[in-house]
């Protein structure tokens, strides 16, 4: 499926900041990553080089994608970057004492892709410092890239195409398809358990579960239909089931 900015307003809604950023090409990197993903919102907090955006080498890296070199806004604080901003995350390998839940990419991409409404916020330090503490601690979520313990350096515009890639698989996930069906919706937790226990009351009926002797029926059903993610519709179906199986016994 080709997923495009028409698909979703995520695109708008998600932006990627840049603080003290120290060297052109990587501004100009991290334009390719974004175009490459869809994502077009950039904004850079104190660059080294206040003509960044039309820096050489930062056009050089850019590779065809100055047109967002060309919209990227350039402000003076953190905070100017993020107003308008619902949830803001902040990127990072160094873990805090002091710091919002830590999560993967994949996680947080997963989360903002459910989300309705609101603009969401990626922030990235410099090359050589990172981010301050205190621009950590007010973010709600610290994403920390998985990677090898003794070396966990990533370039500043390898982690933006991450990020971003992993923020359009979780988009593709949530986007219907019409030619495989239809999303429908999710099952809350008290429609699910409420499932299972008019399941159990029906294979105890038909003498699938001993109810004196369990054993661990219940709990590996629990944990097949939780990989599942029911919909809504879906739990109706097997209640619907169970029903049938009661009824049946009760004639």
């Amino acid at each position: 499926m080709n997923l495009t900015e028409t698909d979703t307003s995520l695109f708008q809604r998600l932006r990627f900041v840049l603080v003290e950023t120290s060297h052109p090409g990587n501004v100009g990197a991290a334009a390719r990553a974004l175009k490459t993903m869809g994502f077009t919102n950039l904004v850079l907090v104190r660059p080294r080089y206040p003509d960044v955006l039309s820096h050489p080498e930062a056009i050089a890296f850019a590779s065809g994608a100055q047109d967002i070199l060309e919209s990227a806004r350039i402000v003076d604080t953190v905070e100017e970057a993020l107003a308008g901003c619902d949830l803001v995350a902040a990127v990072s390998a160094r873990l805090r004492e002091f710091s919002p839940p830590v999560v993967t990419p994949r996680e947080l991409a997963e989360s903002v892709a459910h989300r309705q409404g609101g603009d969401v916020a990626f922030i990235f330090g410099s090359e050589r410092y990172g981010l301050p503490n205190e621009v950590v601690m007010n973010c709600q979520a610290l994403i920390n890239i998985p990677s090898n313990p003794t070396y966990s350096s990533l370039n500043l515009a390898q982690a933006i195409q991450l990020l971003a890639y992993e923020s359009r698989v979780a988009m593709q996930l949530t986007v219907a398809d019409p030619q495989i069906g239809f999303q429908g919706q999710t099952a809350s937790n008290e429609a699910v358990e409420g499932m299972y226990s008019h399941l159990e009351q029906a294979l105890v009926a038909i003498d699938f579960i001993d109810p004196a002797h369990p054993k661990k029926l219940m709990p590996r059903l629990k944990r097949l239909f939780s990989r599942a993610r029911l919909e809504l519709e879906e739990v109706n179906i097997l209640r619907g089931i169970a029903k049938k199986i009661l009824d049946q016994q009760q004639k």
